[in-house]
């Protein structure tokens, strides 16, 4: 799946994702440098609201809504959980999705 693709989904389904208090989403990975295949995942970096506490399990869910909005497997990551030694690449190559 192309990253306009991914985006398009994205964007039409915001507001299936309110609930889960996204404040942005951001591609990074395979897509973004065009390199994806026919099977490949998608790596998705989330940010939450200030105020939200996700825990583990609204995480996880998160994870299965994005998968099944998109047709294909998600890595959902936050900006938080990236390590240090990928983070600032990470940071580099994410694309604003919402």
């Amino acid at each position: 799946m192309k990253k306009e693709q991914i985006t398009a989904l994205l964007k039409k389904n915001r507001a299936s994702l309110k609930d889960f208090h996204v404040k942005t989403i951001y591609l990074f990975g395979s897509v973004v440098r065009g390199e994806e295949k026919e099977l490949s995942d998608v790596d998705l970096l989330v940010e939450f609201e200030p105020s939200a506490h996700i825990g583990l399990f609204e995480f996880a869910r998160l994870q299965r809504v994005l998968s099944g909005m998109l047709g294909c497997k998600v890595d959902l990551v936050t900006p938080e959980a990236l390590h240090k030694a990928i983070k600032s690449r990470i940071l580099e190559e994410a694309v604003y999705a919402i």
